[in-house]
């Protein structure tokens, strides 16, 4: 798979899903038993390589915009994460694409931060921005989106940009789906106005398998971002 540097909603919508099977490698980070390596001070656990593919079959609990005529702001990539409902405030890195079309993923350490996959559109700009985290992070206990399924319509999301402006988004929905019926065209499907997903690992935890569903959320921009 070619290095996809930026895509926006004239992306065809088939062309963004095959991309996202590669961005959902990052959720394998959330397995609770990935595989171990020997290190001089015993056995230290790593994240897995991969995940399963995510299928386009389509689930209920999609997006319907709670704000309409936000005005899109210029192209900034995000560099602060603040949900204040559920207690987040951390750093944002970029992920890209590996060698073999898989996506970086955020360290598996303490405070791991989210992870915006440079492929998608910055926060603001029209169409689905992704952003990534761990929902919890081997020994060091809960990521930062530990809590992610807590959220609620028409709770607010502040993504902090690179050139000072503050994009802020009111969530439209949360959905917990299972992994082998992830809705691709729905997350990452060509959308008319500026929208935010942010996804992680949920739902039931298998030793060896780790978790078994992912926990999306939908938002919008609303009409008082960039100030």
């Amino acid at each position: 798979m070619p290095t996809v540097t930026s895509l926006s909603r004239s992306v065809p919508v088939r062309a963004w899903c095959v991309l996202a099977a590669a961005v959902l490698v990052l959720l394998s980070g959330c397995q609770s038993d990935p595989p171990a390596r020997a290190t001089p001070g015993g056995t230290e656990r790593t994240p897995s390589a991969s995940a399963p593919a995510a299928t386009s079959a389509p689930s209920s609990g999609g997006a319907t915009p709670a704000t309409t005529g936000a005005v899109p702001l210029a192209r900034s990539v995000p560099v602060r994460l603040r949900i204040a409902a559920i207690g987040v405030d951390t750093p944002v890195m970029s992920l890209g694409l590996n060698s073999d079309g898989t996506v970086t993923v955020p360290p598996i350490e303490a405070h791991s931060p989210a992870g915006w996959y440079s492929g998608s559109p910055t926060p603001g700009v029209t169409g689905p921005s992704v952003i990534l985290g761990h929902v919890t992070v081997g020994q060091y206990g809960d990521g930062v989106f530990r809590h992610l399924s807590k959220l609620a319509a028409g709770d607010r999301i502040e993504i902090g940009l690179k050139d000072g402006a503050t994009a802020a988004f009111i969530v439209d929905s949360v959905q917990t789906v299972a992994k082998a019926r992830f809705p691709t065209d729905r997350v990452y499907g060509n959308v008319d106005h500026p929208a935010l997903r942010l996804i992680t690992c949920g739902g039931s935890r298998i030793t060896g398998s780790g978790y078994q569903d992912n926990v999306i959320v939908y938002a919008s921009l609303s009409s008082g971002a960039g100030t």
